[in-house]
Order: structure tokens, then C-alpha cells, then sequence
């Protein structure tokens, strides 16, 4: 009998103290004593947070749900919102108005986005996370958020917005260790897919926020990589991709890059010489191309050169002549044309007329020449003499 006892108040006991543990758990969110609303549930990513410790960790950058219940005393529209603090800026989700009614429960659900606004030098902090539903607002508490374990921030993409075919553009990236870990052996990558130009420079390693930055350890770093913008490249907008990555993370920004080009093409037919340009501000070597003709063109910057194209003497032609950088082709000028060979027909009668009065010519020439040139013969005297 004594057992029995023993057990019924043992049971009593773990009764009371489970209904003071949720009534504990649920004042930990409640309003104030004559609020228009009760029996306040939240769940944090699908979990029941009964008090303030059970709110979860998460990473800057995740997204947060925020699941809502609670009772209404009271007729209204109202809006529920959901607060998450950060460090300097807050993260915020708000429904649309609704109705309540006396009497009946709601439940409403709001994602927010953890952000990554932390103190200066810390990898971890923890956000204070509100509810507010209608006019009356209720704390549930600290959410720890750590940083990323990896993550590489480009904090800037510097670069000229408007960039002449043939020349070279700066561009200068500051890239940041945003995450939890260091970061070691970081690449920066700039190009331009449609230009087929590409870039990449080593930026070394990259310790996290909470080291204490040294000449040779660094949180954040600055490069600047040049690109060489092609001589062909059409006028137009272009889209300039920076790459950071090494084999834990990758992170990408874009901006918008505007090429002109002033020179229509590299090359032009002039007669039977091909003429050459060099726009650009660095010597440039060509390689002209035709049939089985191939030729080497050193061109100085800002220059232009002229390239004979021999042209087949006689008949009907068309080629075309490609100019060459390396492998790649930069321009194609096409030559066309007719040939006549220097010959005329000997049954012509006013050739053969031309061909006799020339003959003639050239006869009488040599006889007067003959004349001319001919010395009179020394007659002997005779005389007769008497004795």
C-alpha cells in the first residue's frame, strides 16, 4: 500500500512539474496581462521553439521561417510581422492585412534571409528575433548565426565604362574573406565571354576576420588585371565577368562594359595593294594570306602599311586575301578582276598598214644615215708632162 502511495505521488509529481514546464515554456512567449491575443506558438525552421535557447544556429544567408499560431480575442484586420536584428541593419518579413475574429486561432508563416551583418571582426553573433502581431510585440530570443565556413566577398569592380577596340583596360577588384575559415590560394578570373578574352591573376591567401591582419596575412586584397580588348571587336555592350574562387568557394560579379571602334576593319583592298591598320597603341604583326602567297607585316602602333597582292597577268580572277593574328582570322578582303594579256591580232589591217609605214620608216632612216655618214672617195690627178 505504502508502494502505491509511493508511485501515485511520484506520478503526481512529474504531472505537476510537466504542467509547470509548459506553462513556462508558453509564457516564455506570451503578452502582457489583457492582450487581444493568446496561446502564442512559434516554430523556427519547422521546430516548436518552446523558449528562447531552443531558437536554432544557422549561416548568414539562409533563409529563416518563422511559423506563427496564435489566438484572437478580437474582431480586426491586422498584419504580422516577423524581425530579425542584425548588427547595424535589420532583416524584416511582413504579411498582408487580414481579418481575425473573436474566438478562433491563426497560423502564419514568414521567411526572412539571415544576413551576414556582423561586428567587424567577428565570425559569429546572435540576432535578436521579434514578433509582432497587430500593435503588440513579443521577443523570442537570440538567433546565433555563424558566417559561411567559406566565402569570398568582391567588394568592388572597378574599370573604365567605355573602352576603344585594339586598346587594353584596367580592371581593379578588391576581393574580402567574408566566411568562417581562412581562405587560401584565391584566383581572380575577369573576361569577356563574347570577346573571347580572359584574364586570370593570383591573389595568395586570405586569413578570416578574427586574425589579426599582418604584412603577410591578409583579410582583403586589391589586383588589377588588363584586359586587351580585340582590334575586330564590334561597338557595342559587353557584360565584364570577375570571378573569385579557389576550391571552397566561388563568388561572381558582372558589369556592363561599352566597346567603340572607330576603324571598320584592319584592312582594305586599294587597287591590286592591300592596306593595313594598326589602331591599336602597341606594335602588332599580321600575316596576309592567299592562295599559296603567305607574308609576315610588322605594323608600329598607329600605323598603317601598304602590301602588294599579285594578281594573275591574263583571264578571269577572285581570291581572297585573309589577314591573321596567330591562328585567329581578323580580316578577309576578297580581290576580283579581269586580266588582258598585251597581244594584237596581225590580220588587223591598220596594224599591218602600221607595221609597213614603220618598215619604210626605218629604211629610209638607215639609207639617210648611210649618206650621211659616207666619206667621198680621193680621185687620182694625172697630168702630162713635156720635155
Amino acid at each position: 500500500m505504502n508502494k502505491m502511495n509511493t508511485k501515485r505521488t511520484l506520478v503526481s509529481f512529474l504531472l505537476i512539474a510537466s504542467v509547470l514546464l509548459l506553462a513556462s515554456a508558453v509564457s516564455a512567449y506570451s503578452f502582457g496581462a489583457g492582450s487581444d491575443y493568446s496561446n502564442l506558438i512559434v516554430k523556427v525552421n519547422g521546430d516548436t521553439a518552446a523558449v528562447a535557447t531552443d531558437l536554432p544556429t544557422v549561416n548568414a544567408g539562409d533563409d529563416l521561417t518563422v511559423q506563427v499560431r496564435f489566438n484572437s480575442s478580437i474582431t480586426d484586420s491586422i498584419k504580422v510581422k516577423a524581425t530579425l536584428e542584425g548588427y547595424s541593419k535589420d532583416v524584416t518579413a511582413l504579411t498582408s492585412a487580414f481579418d481575425v475574429e473573436a474566438g478562433n486561432s491563426y497560423v502564419k508563416t514568414l521567411t526572412l534571409t539571415v544576413p551576414s551583418d556582423f561586428a567587424n571582426s567577428a565570425v559569429t553573433g546572435d540576432f535578436p528575433l521579434t514578433v509582432k502581431i497587430g500593435n503588440e510585440e513579443v521577443s523570442l530570443g537570440n538567433v546565433h548565426v555563424q558566417r559561411d565556413s567559406y566565402h569570398v566577398a568582391i567588394k568592388s569592380v572597378m574599370s573604365s565604362d567605355t573602352v576603344e577596340a585594339g586598346q587594353t583596360v584596367p580592371v581593379e577588384v578588391v576581393i574580402k574573406n567574408d566566411g568562417y575559415n581562412d581562405l587560401s590560394n584565391m584566383y581572380v578570373t575577369a573576361k569577356i565571354a563574347e570577346l573571347n578574352v580572359v584574364k586570370q591573376v593570383y591573389f595568395g591567401d586570405l586569413v578570416n576576420v578574427e586574425t589579426t591582419v599582418t604584412d603577410t596575412e591578409k583579410n582583403s586584397m586589391r589586383g588589377t588585371l588588363n584586359l586587351e580588348i580585340p582590334s575586330d571587336a564590334k561597338a557595342g555592350k559587353y557584360t565584364l565577368t570577375v570571378e573569385a574562387s579557389n576550391d571552397d568557394t566561388k563568388n561572381t560579379a558582372t558589369k556592363d562594359l561599352t566597346v567603340t571602334n572607330s576603324v571598320s576593319d584592319l584592312a582594305m583592298k586599294s587597287g591590286n595593294d592591300l592596306v593595313l591598320l594598326n589602331p591599336t597603341n602597341q606594335l602588332k604583326v599580321y600575316t596576309v594570306k592567299y592562295e599559296s602567297t603567305e607574308s609576315v607585316v610588322v605594323m608600329p602602333a598607329a600605323s598603317s602599311k601598304t602590301v602588294p597582292i599579285t594578281v594573275p597577268t591574263s583571264g578571269d580572277y577572285k581570291f581572297d586575301v585573309s589577314v591573321m593574328s596567330g591562328e585567329k582570322v581578323l580580316s578577309t578582303v576578297n580581290f576580283s578582276g579581269s586580266s588582258q594579256a598585251s597581244s594584237v591580232q596581225l590580220t588587223n589591217p591598220v596594224f599591218v598598214l602600221t607595221v609597213i609605214l614603220a618598215i619604210v620608216f626605218l629604211v629610209l632612216l638607215v639609207v639617210l644615215v648611210v649618206l650621211i655618214t659616207k666619206k667621198p672617195q680621193k680621185t687620182e690627178e694625172f697630168g702630162e708632162s713635156y720635155y
